[in-house]
């Protein structure tokens, strides 16, 4: 039966013969079937289906997933907000500490190293915001401060996932704890979007790392640092701070 369509839309698609073409022409007319907009009545129905979505998404939020969200934490995490319709998504061992007043995507990934002899520990700070499609990958301990600002996809890759030698990768085998490092974000660090920090990085207060950078080392505080790897630019003034 699967196969007889196929046939029929190939031979149609071909135009080959006068019946497919005719076909065609009316399957490409009756897909292109639409109404006129009529004023005043579709943009209120436009208005009136987003304020429905709104209301339902707030609703959910609040006593659904939000309370979900809430029982994977070991802090009250008061004021917690999760953005985009649902929760973020938490794969292997983790303990998240979350502080207060935080903004999170629901398309965010944390992810803790399967591997790893202790349960490895995010901890989050009080009005912290992480962005959409962000992903934090914790390899031992991921650190973030107060006041830290996570971008749009952006990666803290805590741990790589996968052992650096060829046979113990085909062999399925779990990367080694010389792959592992922890990762720091102080206080006021702002990640744009896009930016990779990898394991054993400590980004110092008020940093800022431009979009698209790759964090390989260490930076000191109050700089604004870019590129792949990502070099020191220039220093922040305390009033930019």
């Amino acid at each position: 039966m699967i196969q007889n369509s196929n046939a029929l839309r190939a031979w149609i698609k071909r135009k080959d013969h006068p019946a497919a073409r005719l076909l065609y022409k009316s399957w490409k007319g009756f897909r292109s079937i639409g109404i006129p907009v009529i004023p005043g009545i579709h943009i209120n129905l436009y208005k009136s289906h987003l304020a429905t979505n709104r209301f339902i998404n707030a609703i959910m939020r609040i006593f659904y997933w939000t309370p979900l969200f809430k029982s994977r934490t070991t802090a009250s995490a008061k004021r917690l907000y999760l953005y985009g319709g649902s929760m973020p998504l938490i794969l292997g061992p983790l303990r998240i500490t979350l502080g207060d007043d935080c903004r999170v995507s629901c398309q965010t990934t944390f992810s803790g190293r399967t591997s790893s002899i202790e349960v490895p520990l995010l901890t989050v700070g009080n009005n912290v915001e992480i962005g959409w499609q962000t992903t934090i990958a914790v390899g031992n301990r991921v650190t973030i401060g107060n006041n830290v600002l996570i971008a749009g996809r952006a990666f803290l890759a805590g741990y790589p996932g996968h052992p650096l030698d060829p046979k113990d990768r085909a062999a399925g085998l779990p990367d080694t704890d010389n792959q592992v490092g922890e990762i720091i974000l102080e206080d006021d660090v702002w990640l744009a979007t896009g930016v990779t920090v990898m394991s054993g990085v400590k980004i110092g207060e008020g940093t800022v790392i431009a979009a698209g950078s790759v964090v390989t080392k260490s930076l000191p505080k109050g700089v604004l640092a870019g590129g792949v790897p990502a070099r020191i630019i220039r220093q922040l003034s305390e009033t930019t701070q």
